[in-house]
């Protein structure tokens, strides 16, 4: 029966036409799955990276709305062939977006999609994101200076006045948000600062009531500073302190600054107490001479003066004997003579103090001793002595009254 069925041509047809169709159907297969592996996978092995931080663009209506909750970057897993896969790592030319347009006010979860090719597998973390959709708003706040640092300003100098440009800033954002808004402020830095600041420009900070900073869109981002730094100053008279006592015998005339008044730099907080700067004590038990001595000023905390030396001048004075002083005798009579009890050799001491200059070149000469012996009978009698010396010196003679005898 198999032979009667091989020698009819309709079987054969029939069975050619089979073979027919299965040859046809395996070549399309394979030509198909030929053509996918190599347009998918070039070189057939498969591969697969993460690209960490990639960021996230929004799409919105800028001018009428504002979004929170998008993350700042995602993660993204992509999955081929090396063909396609390491061009588009290298050279980045992909986005990864969220598409917000047409879409209200409100809270809605959206799916975080890209534009990279169809020829890779492409994972994104987190794929979907809440996000809060708010109009936009827009609002100006004054903008405070907030100095810091300003216990480490160079000693003596202090904040003056300062300018802000601009002085107000408009901040734009969800009402919420602006809502939110404790202070704009910018920071000005003053550490070792000894001169005025000019146009300094910094950027612009707001913060929440609590304290926290906002994350804003400001305009403008920065602002200028320009601040005076003054160096305050005050003349003030200069005394001088003393501690000790001469050497015996010693006695002060005068003594003073070689300046009246000094000028004194300080802050203004410092300077309105003082009244007047003096110098360090010096020591009189060392001091034998008249002279000049140099004292440094003792200044109060936080000031300064460009100079901090002075010379002050001494006088003392030193008691000096002039001995042998010849005391002479005036208006006695004719017929009279006159002798000495005493002292009995008619001379005496003569104690004198003055200035060191005044006094060491005196003598005998430069003094008169007299005593008067007018209307004064014969006999014993004590009569007062009369000093004379040059003006300015302090005189002391050894006897106030000496005792002669007056005989015929």
């Amino acid at each position: 029966m198999m032979d009667n069925w091989f020698r009819s041509k309709w079987f054969v047809r029939v069975i050619s036409l089979a073979f027919a169709i299965l040859f046809y159907v395996f070549v399309y297969v394979d030509a198909n799955n030929s053509t996918n592996s190599d347009s998918t996978f070039p070189g057939k092995t498969q591969e697969m990276q993460t690209l960490n931080d990639v960021p996230v663009e929004i799409k919105i209506d800028e001018d009428d709305y504002v979004v929170s909750g998008v993350p700042e970057y995602v993660n993204v897993s992509l999955e081929g062939s090396l063909g396609v896969l390491t061009p588009l790592i290298k050279q980045r030319n992909f986005s990864a977006f969220v598409d917000l347009r047409g879409l209200d006010a409100g809270e809605h979860i959206v799916e975080v999609e890209h534009n990279i090719s169809a020829d890779l597998n492409v994972y994104i973390e987190p794929k979907t994101v809440e996000v809060t959709i708010e109009k936009k708003a827009t609002a100006e706040f004054p903008i405070n200076v907030d100095f810091i640092n300003t216990d480490q300003l160079t000693e003596g100098y202090e904040l003056g006045k300062y300018e802000i440009e601009p002085s107000t800033v408009s901040i734009t954002s969800s009402q919420s948000v602006i809502d939110q808004i404790g202070i704009v402020k910018v920071y000005v830095d003053v550490k070792d600062i000894d001169k005025s600041i000019n146009n300094r420009e910094v950027p612009i900070n707001v913060y929440d009531t609590q304290g926290n900073e906002l994350n804003v869109n400001v305009q403008p981002e920065n602002a200028v500073v320009s601040v005076d730094i003054d160096n305050p100053s005050k003349k003030v008279p200069v005394s001088v302190e003393t501690t000790g006592e001469l050497p015996e015998g010693y006695s002060l005339t005068s003594i003073s600054p070689s300046v009246e008044e000094v000028e004194v730099f300080g802050t203004s907080n410092v300077l309105k107490d003082i009244k007047e700067i003096s110098t360090n004590e010096i020591d009189l038990s060392d001091i034998e001479e008249s002279g000049k001595v140099e004292a440094e000023l003792s200044l109060p905390e936080g000031t300064m003066v460009p100079n901090n030396k002075i010379e002050v001048s001494v006088e003392v004075e030193k008691p000096t004997t002039i001995t042998n002083v010849p005391i002479d005798v005036e208006d006695l009579e004719e017929g009279l003579e006159i002798s000495f009890i005493e002292p009995d050799d008619a001379k005496m001491d003569i104690s004198v103090v003055g200035k060191e200059t005044d006094v060491k070149e005196l003598s005998a000469e430069d003094f008169q001793v007299t005593i008067s012996a007018a209307d004064l009978e014969p006999g014993e009698h004590e009569v007062p002595v009369k000093l004379e010396g040059p003006d300015g010196l302090k005189t002391t003679g050894e006897f106030e009254k000496v005792k002669i005898n007056i005989k015929e």
